[in-house]
């Protein structure tokens, strides 16, 4: 089963600094988050849900953006959270 959502996503710049870990958390003083996930409709990047602050989904609940993908090195998955799908 596939979705439009991921049918449709592409690959954009990310727009947020990573290499220290989650932006939200870091400009916070967290530094617990687990993995980075970029969002395939602005480029941000945050944290996934594994992490305390969930801030990838927190992202899309709030922007609506559905798609995002891991963006762990050697990771190529993405998920839509409208259709709840693995792609």
């Amino acid at each position: 089963m596939t979705c439009q959502h991921l049918k449709e996503s592409s690959e954009p710049t990310p727009a947020t600094a990573y290499l220290d870990g989650c932006p939200q958390c870091v400009a916070v003083g967290a530094r617990d988050w687990v993995h980075l996930r970029l969002c395939l409709e602005c480029g941000i990047v945050a944290c996934c849900d594994s992490s305390p602050r969930r801030h990838m989904s927190g992202h899309y609940e709030t922007e609506g953006h559905p798609v995002m993908r891991s963006y762990e090195p050697g990771e190529t998955w993405r998920w839509c959270f409208v259709d709840e799908l693995l792609g």
